[in-house]
């Protein structure tokens, strides 16, 4: 294949001893992917089922589970077939599609995030106008936000890298990420600058903005027992998927950005870190510290019991 033209595929080389464990990583993978299919769609289930929880909080952890399978669907089938078969390649079409679909739903988790933490503040610090601020016309408008404004800026880097020529056919990690900007001819300073404007508003702003929020909230509540207690109970289980993927995203960020050579094993382990433990934490996190949620797992699975 001659430098410069463009490739029906990219060989992915991220991988270590698949020939060994394969089917090992095989077996784990597939069964976390099972696991985070049922776990979250336990989630949205219950949700759905129950009207005492068709409440705005509800339905935007609702909205982070569905978002965690879609994130989920994006990598796990190229996944598994990549562990068991003999060479891993991806077309670059499909390759530059997984990109757009990742930072996509990485986008929309923040912002999600973003969302529920101003849902809190409201509910803790303004519960006699709660109703009349936080109508469904609203809520329906921050969840079509979450989903739509990272399309809105990913969809111009995707459609101008959609026909780039390539000089390098070897792709280093196992996820396509901004590391497939590696693979250009040429590197390009607006895509940089872009990516950078894309990284503020998707993920610096909102991760500003919840912070802020619940510093307010526990600001307020620091004067009343019953409110800490009630701000402990729903706002630490936010709080806790929000560092957690922020400190995972950090990790990606770093892998891409820093120009020093990560050990393979290194950039392995710490690319499944993403796609395994955050897809699993959400519906332990909520099913488990969320009383009302958790309350109505138990009822479902464990009816003699709750009797």
């Amino acid at each position: 294949m001659d430098n410069g033209s463009d490739p029906a595929y990219i060989t992915v080389e991220g991988y270590i001893d698949l020939q060994t464990y394969g089917p090992l990583y095989f077996v784990i993978m597939l069964v976390v992917y099972i696991s985070v299919i049922c776990s979250n769609s336990l989630i949205m289930y219950v949700i759905w089922k129950e009207p005492n929880l068709h409440e705005p909080m509800y339905f935007f952890i609702s909205a982070l589970s569905f978002n965690s399978l879609l994130f989920s669907s994006t990598v796990y089938p190229k996944l598994l077939i990549d562990l068991l078969s003999e060479k891993q390649v991806i077309p670059y079409k499909g390759c530059l599609f997984q990109w757009f679909s990742y930072y996509n739903l990485v986008g929309s988790e923040f912002l999600l995030l973003a969302s529920m933490a101003y849902d809190r503040f409201v509910s803790i610090c303004k519960p006699l106008q709660y109703l009349i601020i936080m109508r469904n016309s609203k809520m329906c408008v921050f969840l079509g936000f979450a989903w739509f404004f990272p399309v809105c800026h990913t969809i111009f880097p995707y459609a101008f890298n959609y026909n780039k020529k390539l000089c390098t056919f070897h792709f280093r990690g196992i996820i396509c990420n901004s590391t497939v900007y590696r693979l250009f001819c040429v590197s390009s300073p607006a895509l940089s600058i872009f990516g950078m404007i894309i990284f503020t508003n998707v993920v610096i702003l909102p991760v500003l903005f919840i912070l802020y929020t619940y510093s307010r909230i526990f600001h307020i509540v620091k004067r009343s027992k019953e409110m800490r207690k009630k701000a402990f109970e729903t706002c630490m289980p936010h709080l806790v998927v929000m560092i957690n993927f922020a400190v995972f995203s950090a990790y990606d960020v770093l892998l891409v950005r820093i120009e020093m050579e990560f050990p393979k094993p290194v950039r392995f382990f710490v690319s499944l870190q993403m796609i395994i433990y955050h897809p699993l934490l959400n519906p332990l996190i909520y099913g488990l510290k969320m009383k009302e949620i958790s309350k109505y797992i138990k009822k479902l699975l464990c009816p003699l019991m709750v009797n």
